[in-house]
């Protein structure tokens, strides 16, 4: 519970006993929240200025209107004071400061060095292996497109360490010219060194020399006669020569972010585009939560403060970043961004030549993005209208949160939990609760378990409610968290449930209504039916991905040891012939029952344990 903050609060009091070394302030409410958090190279002289004269922004003048009290942590240096303001947003989240969502690693290639034949392969998490990474790739879609295109040029291999030392022919990925097959020595070690030089060559986007590096050994194959390989670096230089003519626009050279903003609509978009050695690895879109009247600058500043300096710490940051606008204490961040990088960073905001288009693309696809965002929120606010008319509820319906609850008979039962908002999907909201001490498959228990310790915890911190509630099941389920809420005194928070129909296919769901058990039943082409359906299936997938992982963790090398017919030296077979239990997975049941000992039946119960539902 939060300590009540006095409302004797003298402002100029307070100033006249602040310090002038930098630091950071809390501007705090009557209840002790957080309203903003800024820094500060002179605090006393910061602080004053909210309050010695009238403020011409109508964001500041409400916001200081409600300042009850201040906090004040004193730093050695400016810079000191811009991390912490950062990692205070992060953690605190205040109403009238930029805040983006953005917590997550992003992906890389990394190319495992220091053997005979290195693996490049998708990697996220911290970069402290040997090797080169390749990236931040914006989405792990962009980064595996990437890797495909690599092991289609140059058959790099992608298979992991165990995997690869177990081999004793060549598996799919040479089979289907992925790979050159170095795990049975189809490939000399020179050669396939040749192709990883190649290979990081085309990542570093130095096409053309790559294209050189060709030209020689494809004459000299034709003059030996030999037309097969000539015509494998033939078809090469030809792919690399359309992916080249793919680029209309010519990135600049070397590593640079392209960061644009743009407002509409009381809302912001900022679109980065991320450009390594001359190619365009793709790009991304973030919409922060701001208060109304924020400026573009405003919001760059805040972007790269907590995107390169926050506390994620595998985000690169390149030499050079281009922004539309020209970010608040552009030199001092400067020299952060330097100190974190280990190199000098520089930031540009009127670029010229190729940057400049960039720039310019980046802010079209801002505007277009914004618009799509725009056009999304006013849907979903549509049916969340259509949505609250259906429950004939008095309060607007601004969140919701679905339960639903996965297992394969009884076992490692995982329930799930997702929120929507007018925005869409709030992913950072979602949760999943391992079920425990219940019976097994008793779905009703594990109903009533996960909302019992979801909205335990929500009431004990002060956390959000959800304005309704759903649920995927029937009457029983409904019954089973109306129970539990009306234990927890909250029992007014509507509850829906969610019935599939006979046949299980969408459109017949039954809608449960908890006041009194009444049932609706809607034409499948409503708008407000694909909503609940929408956020159904969402806390489906949630719930069936946390359950796949939480069986697999728990049944590791025992998933073969649960199928009848397999004993310890048929698993030794399995996992020497397809190198491990992940290659067993992958394995196809025509692949299964080439093993000694396994026949047709065998191998499709094995396929069947491991790709059930």
């Amino acid at each position: 519970m939060k300590n009540k903050v006095l409302n004797d609060f003298d402002p100029r009091q307070f100033v006249s006993r602040l310090t002038t070394r930098p630091g950071v302030y809390r501007m705090l409410d009557g209840d002790g929240g957080i309203l903003y958090v800024g820094k500060a190279a002179n605090l006393k002289k910061r602080v004053g200025s909210y309050f010695g004269r009238r403020q011409e922004s109508p964001k500041t003048r409400a916001m200081v209107r409600q300042v009850r009290d201040i906090e004040v942590t004193v730093t050695a240096t400016e810079g000191e004071a811009l991390l912490l303001e950062s990692n205070l947003i992060k953690e605190y989240r205040p109403r009238y400061n930029v805040f983006f969502r953005d917590d997550k690693s992003y992906p890389y290639l990394y190319l495992d060095s220091g053997r005979d034949y290195p693996r490049l392969s998708f990697y996220r998490g911290a970069r402290s292996g040997k090797g080169r990474y390749f990236g931040p790739y914006p989405s792990a879609g962009s980064a595996r497109r990437t890797l495909n295109l690599v092991q289609k040029l140059f058959s790099i291999r992608q298979c992991d360490d165990s995997f690869f030392r177990n081999r004793s022919r060549p598996c799919l990925q040479y089979q289907i010219k992925r790979c050159s097959a170095p795990c049975v020595g189809y490939i000399e070690p020179e050669a396939y060194a040749e192709d990883v030089e190649r290979a990081v060559l085309f990542l570093e986007g130095r096409n053309e020399e790559v294209i050189e590096s060709l030209l020689t050994p494809m004459q000299q194959a034709a003059d030996n006669l030999d037309y097969e390989r000539a015509a494998h670096y033939r078809d090469q230089i030809a792919s690399l020569r359309r992916i080249q003519g793919s680029q209309h626009i010519t990135a600049p050279r070397g590593e640079s972010d392209i960061i644009a903003c743009r407002l509409q609509g009381g809302q912001a978009c900022v679109q980065v585009f991320y450009l390594r050695g001359g190619r365009h690895l793709g790009n991304k879109a973030f919409f922060p939560r701001h208060s109304v009247g924020e400026t573009p600058a405003a919001i760059i500043t805040a972007f790269l403060t907590q995107y390169y300096l926050g506390e994620v710490g595998d985000r690169r940051i390149p030499p050079l970043i281009y922004t539309s606008h020209r970010p608040e204490d552009a030199p001092l961040l400067e020299r952060l961004l330097a100190e974190r990088a280990g190199t000098a960073v520089r930031l540009q905001h009127r670029p010229r030549g190729h940057a400049a288009r960039w720039l310019d693309m980046a802010g079209e696809n801002a505007v277009i993005a914004l618009q799509q965002h725009l056009s999304r929120r006013q849907k979903y606010e549509e049916r969340f209208e259509q949505l609250r008319e259906l429950l004939e509820a008095e309060e607007t319906i601004e969140r919701v949160e679905c339960f639903d609850i996965s297992h394969t008979g009884g076992e490692a039962t995982v329930a799930s939990c997702v929120v929507f908002g007018a925005e869409g999907a709030l992913k950072s909201d979602y949760r999943r609760f391992n079920i425990a001490d219940i019976a097994a498959a008793d779905d009703y228990a594990a109903m009533r378990q996960v909302i019992q310790r979801r909205y335990t915890r929500v009431r004990k911190e002060e956390g959000r409610l959800p304005d309704l509630i759903l649920v995927d099941g029937g009457k029983g389920q409904v019954g089973a968290v109306r129970g539990v809420l009306a234990e927890l005194q909250l029992a007014d928070i509507p509850l829906l449930g969610v019935a599939k129909g006979p046949s299980r296919r969408p459109g017949l769901e039954t809608l449960i209504l908890s006041d009194g058990g009444r049932e609706l039943r809607l034409p499948p082409a409503t708008p407000v039916l694909h909503l609940i359906q929408e956020i159904r299936d969402e806390a489906h997938r949630f719930a069936i991905a946390g359950h796949r992982q939480r069986r697999q963790k728990k049944r590791g090398v025992s998933l073969l040891e649960s199928i009848e017919g397999i004993g310890s030296k048929r698993r030794q077979q399995l996992i020497r012939h397809f190198g491990g239990l992940q290659g067993v997975e992958r394995a196809g049941v025509e692949d299964l029952a080439k093993v000694s000992g396994i026949n047709k039946n065998l191998a499709q119960k094995i396929y069947d344990t491991f790709h059930d539902q």
